[in-house]
């Protein structure tokens, strides 16, 4: 890490007026523990029709330490463009992610930053989930489903909360629903992807935005996708002759 690097927190939303603001509140909390990193925290709304981008904005006015900005979709376009659209917004060289709904932990950022002098994409790993026992199913399901196919061994790669070194998202070209994979995409570009547990917390305030159908039935062209972006990925090296 450099001295003074950045860390762009990226923060996707839609619809969650109601948890932005005490979100910012534990940022700010969670900030004395990311020294010597400088933060910037990207708001994304992705077309929310209700108070969240109020939210947002009063968040940036109200809490200038957090670097807060706001980018906004033009209409809901789901988590991953969401997600894409904060990466490229992004001018750290780490970026990490958290849901808006208050389930992940600010104050767990720390520990996965740490892990960076040993990988490239961290992940966390939900313990001791709080949510409904068709929603632990259901994820359990799909990943086992999704490492199967993909020959990997991702313990959660429905949990939001990761980090990652900026290089290797500037390599990726996401279409809708591949926020699911990014772990098993980057590492088809070179990153050392580690697992950390991290806490989880019930919702705040607001609805789930994933039922049973939407993360089962929806994915499955998804992983077919990336099962044939695996099997046909270049894997060739070079050597020039003197």
């Amino acid at each position: 890490m450099t001295v003074n690097a950045l860390l762009s927190i990226v923060l996707p939303a839609f619809n969650e007026e109601g948890n932005i603001l005490p979100l910012a509140a534990e940022l700010v909390a969670a900030l004395p523990a990311l020294a010597p990193w400088a933060v910037e925290c990207i708001f994304v709304d992705d077309g929310s029709t209700d108070g969240t981008r109020a939210e947002m904005i009063v968040a940036r006015n109200r809490s200038p330490e957090l670097g807060v900005r706001i980018v906004t979709l033009d209409g809901n376009h789901g988590l991953t463009a969401a997600m894409d659209a904060g990466f490229k917004a992004a001018r750290g060289e780490v970026v990490a992610t958290l849901d808006t709904d208050r389930q992940n932990d600010p104050g767990d950022l720390p520990r996965l930053l740490a892990e960076l002098g040993r990988a490239d994409v961290v992940i966390g790993i939900r313990v001791h989930r709080q949510d409904t026992l068709v929603k632990r199913l259901s994820s359990k399901v799909a990943n086992a489903i999704r490492n199967r196919a993909t020959h990997e061994d991702i313990a959660d790669t429905g949990c939001s909360l990761k980090v990652y070194r900026k290089e290797f998202l500037d390599r990726l070209k996401l279409f809708t629903g591949l926020h699911r994979f990014l772990p098993t995409l980057l590492k088809m570009e070179g990153a050392r992807v580690v697992q950390v547990p991290v806490n989880h917390r019930p919702r705040g305030a607001g609805r789930a935005k994933y039922g049973l159908a939407n993360r089962l039935a929806g994915p499955l062209a998804d992983l077919l996708a990336v099962r044939w972006m695996i099997k046909r990925h270049l894997r060739y090296r070079t050597e020039e002759l003197p």
